[in-house]
């Protein structure tokens, strides 16, 4: 197949094929904490590998599609033998490597390089470990042993009966046969067939057909031409709409279509329906009593894949709307006119505006889940390898965040949970002197509030070593005067530091200061913060929060001098005026207010930014108190010029590097404000 041709293909490619990845990693872990494969866990795994056997050889990638082939083998032999002497653990360990090849195949894949790993010694310990399964479970000799020799490895067609028998007898939903052939002449009737079956997958479940083979095999492309191909499957959609679907094939010669009750009684259907476009066409009576009521029905269809790219460009023009209302009902052009029915029009408008904003962004929301999920992996392959044991709890995993904040938080979340069981975890020896429970437990937790989602990563292991960390931190010329006024929340936060480690030995998965800064770092790039608390052989919480979206926020506004900045409102809390008496001055110019028995340092925009046609008497002004990673600095500006809704662009380069600025906007009169880094302002503050 060239390139052209799988071009359009390849996006959908590599999203199902990701998708089954992870369904699979899911599988087995939850196999081997059972010690023990269900059969639907069994079968879910060969229809995983079926899939991608097929898809990926349709696609040419046949590193890919060997690799799951065998795969496929193995779990074939593991359901129709039943052998009860396996190595769960060790079958997992395999399986999870297969995966890993195949994953490392789909990066190749996404930065446009040829994916050429060769699965040959994976192939190899497939085949050596189904071997040994044999030989352990070969033991009597029978009537049976002959088929036993013949299905040491299965033929595609002997697979695909078992497996459309397993499927046939286990599932509640209706049951087809159908049976296509293409006109003559019409050429490539393998791709037609797979076209026909990649469409089924809107309204059908556990597809299979013969033959099976029809992207790898190139002789499939004849035998569909001359025995046609027989397509199985279940659905739970009406059979009308199953019938018109598969007619609406391109140069479809004959169809039929039966209702089976089982693979046993294949000829004995409920319901059969021929067409054969070479004559005129056969439509029975009642599909033609139902013609009209099926006529404006759909394709029982309740989730379709849209490319994020599609849902970026429709969240664009959504805020271009929003700018352009405000830029309407804003308009100075109307200040004091009495324009009653303009009013009401507009307010219309920003309901409908709003409305259409709220459904735009909860599209782009997804659930926590899959990312979530991912950490069982990271939870087992450190367990095997630190010989320690750890169970991971997640909780509120159906929490929704933004497309594009989960990309930049899946690392973050790696690097926490793998340095809760690497610093935080003692090993089962320490835990039982302590008279800990051994298993150690890493809670992985997701919640909202207000306008943010909380994730919480907690441990119940040592905790931190404040002493050691406080020291490290002396060491390197970071905290001055021994660290007397540093609260334990300040030291904790260093590890956050680039380069800073207390780990005394390098090993694989830490000591070597990299990986903290990392998290911090992702964690501010999508507006949020990260907190750390942790108490003496009881634990560690690192907390981060993280805004819903980054797309479009509540700010207030504010003016200073002629210049116009926007603080998002979640960060605000209380603006008040300061008389002149109030102001405190320490020895080095730091100004500073009491309110309320705290203390709290003021810091001036139009200084920070260089504004000179500002106000600068304090009491002429008006102050904002914001707060970022429990740390409060009170903001003064000239004025408030009220709250709105902003749609938050990104920066030009050259304004990129200005501290203390993280987007802009663009106002409703048609001016532009800067919206305010609070967290690296407050974080410059308090250095």
């Amino acid at each position: 197949m060239s390139d052209i041709s799988k071009e359009p293909m390849l996006e959908m490619y590599k999203f199902e094929t990701t998708q089954l990845l992870e369904q699979l990693e899911q599988i087995l872990i939850r196999s081997e904490k059972s010690n023990c494969y269900s059969p639907e866990a069994i079968n879910e795994v060969f229809r995983i590998m079926h899939t991608i056997k097929g898809s990926s050889a349709m696609m040419i990638f046949n590193g890919i599609s060997t690799l799951a082939h065998s795969i496929e083998d193995l779990f074939y032999y593991l359901r129709e033998f039943k052998p009860s002497d396996v190595d769960y653990e060790k079958l997992t360990d395999l399986v999870l490597n297969c995966a890993d090849f195949m994953k490392d195949e789909l990066g190749k894949i996404e930065n446009g390089v040829e994916p050429d790993g060769n699965p040959e010694e994976l192939v190899n310990l497939i085949k050596v470990f189904l071997s040994g399964i044999k030989q352990k479970d070969n033991k009597s000799i029978d009537s049976k042993e002959l088929t036993r020799e013949k299905s040491a490895n299965p033929s595609d067609e002997d697979k695909q009966k078992y497996y459309i028998s397993y499927n046939l007898n286990n599932s509640s939903k209706p049951h087809y046969k159908a049976t296509i052939f293409f006109e003559d002449g019409c050429e490539m009737e393998n791709i037609r067939a797979f076209s026909i079956i990649h469409a089924l997958n809107d309204i059908a479940d556990e597809i299979h057909s013969e033959p099976s083979d029809i992207i790898e095999n190139e002789n499939s492309a004849e035998i569909i031409k001359r025995e046609g191909i027989k397509i199985y499957f279940s659905s739970d959609s009406e059979y009308d709409i199953i019938f018109k679907l598969l007619n609406d094939a391109i140069f479809l010669k004959k169809l039929e279509l039966d209702e089976l009750k089982d693979i046993e009684e294949m000829q004995n259907v409920k319901q059969k329906k021929t067409i054969d476009l070479d004559d005129k066409p056969i439509i029975p009576e009642s599909s033609r009593l139902h013609e009209k009521e099926h006529t404006n029905k759909s394709f029982q269809q309740n989730i379709i894949s849209v490319n994020l790219q599609k849902l970026d460009k429709l969240m664009d023009l959504v805020g271009e709307l929003v700018i352009s209302e405000a830029m309407v009902t804003s308009n100075p052009d109307l200040k004091g006119l009495n324009l009653d029915n303009f009013n009401k029009a507009a307010n219309q408008l920003k309901k409908i505006t709003g409305e259409l904003q709220d459904i735009v962004m909860s599209i782009r929301m997804v659930p926590l889940s899959a990312t979530f999920q991912k950490m069982n992996r990271i939870v087992r392959d450190m367990c095997k390898k630190l010989n320690k044991d750890v169970e991971l709890e997640i909780i509120g995993e159906e929490t929704e965040v933004d497309k594009n904040i989960i990309e930049n938080i899946s690392d973050p979340l790696m690097h926490l949970i793998r340095n809760a069981i690497d610093h935080g975890i003692e090993t089962v020896e320490e835990r039982t002197l302590k008279g800990k429970n051994p298993k150690g437990k890493v809670t992985l937790e997701a919640k909202n509030e207000g306008g943010e989602v909380i994730i919480l990563v907690k441990d119940d292991g040592k905790g931190l070593n404040k002493e050691k960390i406080l020291k490290k931190a002396i060491d390197n010329g970071l905290v001055q005067d021994n660290g007397k006024e540093i609260s334990d929340r300040e030291i904790f936060s260093m590890i956050f530091l680039p380069g800073f480690s207390t780990k005394e030995s390098v090993t694989e998965f830490s000591g070597r200061g990299v990986g903290m800064d990392v998290v911090s770092n992702n964690i501010e790039k999508v507006g949020g913060v990260v907190n750390v608390d942790s108490v003496t052989d009881a634990g560690t919480t690192m907390t981060i929060k993280i805004p819903l979206t980054l797309a479009i926020i509540d700010g207030m506004n504010i003016r200073v001098g002629d210049s116009t900045f926007t603080i998002p409102i979640i960060s605000i809390k209380e603006s008040f005026r300061i008389k002149e008496d109030e102001l405190i001055t320490d020895p080095d110019g730091n100004e500073m207010i009491m309110v309320r028995g705290d203390c709290y340092p003021i810091l001036r925009i139009h200084k920070k930014f260089n504004i000179s046609d500002s106000i600068h008497n304090i009491h002429e002004g008006i102050t904002i108190m914001v707060e970022s990673e429990m740390n409060t600095v009170c903001l003064f500006a000239d004025e408030l010029l009220g709250e709105q809704q902003v749609v938050v662009k990104a920066l030009p380069q050259y304004i990129k590097k200005v501290k203390g600025i993280t987007g802009c906007t663009l106002l409703g009169e048609g001016t532009i404000s800067l919206i305010l880094d609070i967290a690296g302002l407050v974080k410059s503050n308090y250095k």
